[in-house]
């Protein structure tokens, strides 16, 4: 199978992880939400900041970012692509306690490619739409 534009596709959504995350740190109000500062014209272009849970600091989504994509660079060097653990990870580590923001997510990264986020398991049905305030530490 020839995955080289989804490797492509992969690699420069990683991109605009890094950079989203670069301009929430350079507001300097890492207590903030992510959903209050989503506003600033900055950060408007990252679509995918609108689907964290309303509640997760800049500080934290820092947090969460690293531990989701840290995998990634040497998943996507791979012969084999592992189509699970890149989702899972992002899923785990970004929208834990968030089904209806990694439901938006993964329509978001579908747009591109096609498989992403697919044959994973059902969220739990008892999550919360909040993240849990330790887990990123």
């Amino acid at each position: 199978m020839d995955d080289r534009f989804d490797r492509r596709e992969l690699l420069l959504h990683l991109g605009e992880m890094l950079e989203a995350w670069n301009c929430l740190s350079r507001t300097g109000q890492p207590d903030m939400t992510v959903a209050q500062l989503a506003g600033q014209e900055s950060l408007q272009a990252f679509e995918f900041l609108r689907m964290v849970a309303p509640g997760m600091t800049a500080a934290e989504f820092g947090a969460r970012v690293a531990s989701a994509f840290f995998l990634w660079p040497r998943e996507l060097l791979e012969t084999d692509l592992n189509r699970r653990v890149l989702a899972s990870t992002v899923r785990h580590d970004l929208f834990d306690r968030n089904p209806s923001g990694w439901k938006a997510y993964v329509a978001h990264m579908q747009k591109k490619v096609k498989w992403f986020g697919a044959g994973l398991p059902e969220m739990k049905s008892g999550a919360l739409d909040e993240p849990a305030r330790d887990a990123a530490g």
